[in-house]
């Protein structure tokens, strides 16, 4: 597969090859779904606790007499009916973390990234180079490439100048090609990635490992 590559000023600088093992594959939506659930659920933290009738503060006399009042037979004032009392049925402390095989995780970025470059969703960049960190310039470039949504950057390795760069930009964000993951992906409109990037990517998850996940897909 080839793709254009540009500059920073938007103009067609060249053109690459691409693995279709890592930006060639059909995609599995069932895979995708899973995998963006499974990591939305990883990052719930679960600490939300309520304290139930037995936890709260609170006197243990019996209200008032049992009889002759023509009220509920009421025995206590932590009854979670009660203003101050516990609370019925409230959340307690949980793991909400989901297990997911590691060849199927890859065949779902793999997907993903299959997807963007399918949609024209996929822009390969020459370079991204900050002699300091300048949010202004970084805006100039994404109007030079014409890219007025949402954006996902990826370079090689964390670049402190393009991280500080981008960081201001409303909905765009940036990330290391290590750390790509499949709900950043999905949550952008445009993927924007070095061609240090994209062959690091297909470093990780290109033939070797696609070959094992044959049997993977559905």
């Amino acid at each position: 597969m080839q793709v254009s590559v540009y500059n920073q000023a938007g103009k067609v600088v060249d053109h690459i090859e691409i693995s279709e093992q890592v930006f060639g594959v059909p995609f599995n939506e069932s895979v995708v779904h899973q995998a963006m659930l499974r990591q939305q659920a990883n990052a719930r933290q679960g600490t939300a606790s309520t304290k139930t009738r037995s936890e709260v503060g609170g006197s243990t006399r019996k209200l008032f007499k049992q009889k002759g009042t023509g009220n509920a037979r009421a025995g206590s004032i932590k009854s979670g009916l009660r203003p101050g009392g516990g609370i019925l049925f409230g959340p307690k402390p949980r793991d909400y973390r989901q297990s997911m095989p590691k060849k199927m995780r890859q065949l779902a970025l793999r997907c993903v990234l299959s997807a963007k470059a399918r949609d024209q969703e996929l822009m390969v960049l020459e370079g991204l180079t900050f002699d300091e960190p300048k949010t202004k310039e970084m805006a100039s470039i994404l109007a030079a490439l014409e890219v007025a949504s949402t954006a996902l950057i990826v370079t090689d390795k964390v670049e402190e100048n393009t991280v500080k760069s981008a960081r201001n930009i409303s909905g765009v964000q940036t990330t290391p090609s290590a750390l790509l993951n499949v709900v950043d992906i999905l949550s952008h409109k445009m993927l924007l990635m070095t061609v240090a990037a994209v062959r690091n990517a297909e470093e990780l998850w290109g033939e070797t490992q696609a070959k094992g996940d044959s049997n993977a897909s559905v």
